[in-house]
């Protein structure tokens, strides 16, 4: 499934990606958040991350660390396989510039991850379409809040009745994990 850039996503919650281009491997961003919001503690298993302050303050934390923060100018990179989180710790709107290297699947990802979340509730991606790509992806992407017997069993059982019930033909194109 291959992407047209520049490409916007955006949650109800307050997040916004504007996934800008590609430069070799890498894709260039910019973000949004609305005070308080950010994605929750995530890991991407492959990918390596950074984000630098262009307006408003951020918040960032590394699983099992004290959180930190950081203003216009300040940077930060998240390396793969690191459970982390930011958000926006100001009372303005948080903008930020950005890249993940390699891009891999992250656009389909986060993409469908966005929709899912904005058909779900309590800031929960809808339920077969959070298995889906929990379980489709499981070598790339990670959250590690999720319990796991939530990810061991749950999902698979919520993905397996989603094949079987057709949920899953709007990814008939989704690219092959990795």
């Amino acid at each position: 499934m291959q992407y047209q850039l520049p490409l916007t996503i955006e949650t109800k919650y307050g997040e916004k990606i504007n996934f800008l281009r590609m430069e070799g491997n890498r894709l260039i961003l910019e973000g949004f958040c609305k005070p308080m919001a950010g994605p929750g503690m995530h890991v991407h298993l492959r990918q390596d991350e950074g984000v630098t302050v262009l307006s408003g303050k951020i918040g960032y934390q590394i699983l099992g660390e004290e959180p930190c923060y950081g203003g216009p100018g300040d940077s930060v990179t998240f390396k793969r396989g690191v459970p982390h989180r930011f958000w926006n710790a100001g009372d303005d709107e948080l903008h930020v510039s950005g890249w993940i290297d390699p891009a891999e699947n992250v656009v389909f990802y986060l993409s469908s991850l966005y929709s899912a979340l904005n058909r779900g509730e309590n800031k929960q991606p809808e339920m077969f379409d959070g298995a889906y790509l929990l379980c489709r992806y499981h070598r790339e992407y990670d959250a590690p809040e999720i319990p796991g017997f939530v990810k061991k069993v749950i999902m698979p059982v919520v993905y397996f009745i989603g094949q079987l019930t057709g949920k899953y033909k709007k990814f008939k194109n989704a690219p092959k994990p990795f």
